[in-house]
């Protein structure tokens, strides 16, 4: 440790394969399902390099014969969202496709392009609640939106008790920063 900072902790992509267990008890806490929608956001860069890493992810994910396209999307902030639609049922399908895109990039030396992953769950009364991995520190958190860019709160509280046993939650609310346009919320 030098000036009393320490070393960032390296990501830790594995653990976006604890989320199946995750949702069970989501579910059994909240009645929040997995919508089959999951969706990586990076930073474009320009070049040949990055062009051809992210052809090469969405020809990988595009090969699959049980589902549709993968789809890239940018958000109003610039941001671009590959995104991976499965059945609902098929959480360790979708967490397998977001697994490989992050891996890919970060195989690639585009790791510092890397922002998030988001998994969608929706409620009963179709509300839904985005269960973040932040990609740089290698941990979760909920977002809930409401209507007019405004968050549920207490929502989000809720979620973090339900999957703190199952997952690693940023203890630091300030990082919990909302995905605004988040494809699927």
């Amino acid at each position: 440790m030098l000036l009393g900072r320490s070393k960032p902790k390296k990501p830790d992509l594995d653990r976006l394969f604890a989320l199946p267990t995750a949702a069970l008890t989501l579910e059994a806490a909240s009645a929040l399902k997995p919508t089959g929608v999951g969706a990586v956001c990076f930073r474009a860069a320009e070049g040949a390099a990055f062009a051809q890493i992210e052809s090469d992810v969405r020809e990988l994910l595009d090969a699959r014969e049980d589902g549709p396209k993968v789809e890239l999307t940018k958000d109003s902030y610039g941001y671009s969202w590959l995104v991976t639609r499965h059945e609902p049922t098929d959480l360790e399908g979708l967490v397998t496709d977001i697994h490989a895109v992050n891996s890919s990039l970060e195989a690639g030396g585009f790791g510092p392009q890397l922002l998030c992953s988001v998994v969608v769950f929706a409620g009963p009364d179709s509300r839904k609640t985005g269960l973040v991995y932040l990609y740089k520190r290698g941990t979760f958190y909920p977002f809930a939106p409401t209507s007019g860019e405004r968050r549920d709160n207490a929502l989000e509280l809720q979620v973090r008790a339900a999957v703190g046993a199952d997952l690693p939650v940023e203890n630091d609310l300030s990082r919990w920063f909302p995905v605004w346009g988040a494809p699927g919320l």
